[in-house]
C-alpha cells in the first residue's frame, strides 16, 4: 500500500475510534441518569405516600389500620412502577450495551451465510459443504 493510503485509512480508523467512545460513553452515561432517575423516583414516592401515611393523626384507634393501607399501598406502587418498569428498563440498557456497543469490537462477521432448513437441501446434500 502506499503511503497515502495507510495515512488515510488512519484518519478513518482515528475518527472511528473517537466516535465509538464518545458514543460508549455516552449509553453509560444514559444508564447513570436511568439510576439517579430510580432514586428520585424512590424519593417521590416515599415522600407522597408513606410520609403522608405517617404523618396522619385521625384517632389512636384508626392510626394503625390507616398505616398498614397506606404503606401496603406503597409497597405496590413501590414494587410496580421501581422494580418492575426500572428494573426491566435498566435490564433492556444494559442488554442493549453489551450486544450492540461492546461487541462491535470483537465480532469479525466470518461465517457462512445463513440459509434456512430446508428439507429439499437436505435430501440433496447441498448442507455437507
Amino acid at each position: 500500500k502506499q503511503w497515502y493510503q495507510r495515512r488515510v485509512r488512519g484518519g478513518i480508523e482515528t475518527i472511528e475510534f473517537t466516535l465509538g467512545c464518545i458514543s460508549n460513553t455516552a449509553s453509560y452515561l444514559r444508564l447513570w441518569a436511568l439510576s439517579l432517575a430510580h432514586a428520585e423516583l424512590s424519593e417521590v414516592l416515599w415522600s407522597m405516600v408513606m410520609k403522608v401515611g405517617l404523618t396522619m393523626n385521625i384517632n389512636p384507634y384508626v392510626n394503625p389500620i390507616m398505616l398498614v393501607i397506606v404503606f401496603s399501598f406503597w409497597a405496590v406502587l413501590t414494587v410496580a412502577i421501581l422494580l418492575v418498569m426500572e428494573g426491566l428498563s435498566a435490564f433492556l440498557h444494559a442488554l442493549r450495551l453489551h450486544w450492540v456497543e461492546f461487541q462491535n469490537k470483537f465480532y469479525e462477521g466470518e461465517g457462512r451465510p445463513f440459509a434456512p432448513f430446508s428439507f429439499d437441501r437436505m435430501l440433496s446434500g447441498a448442507d455437507d459443504e
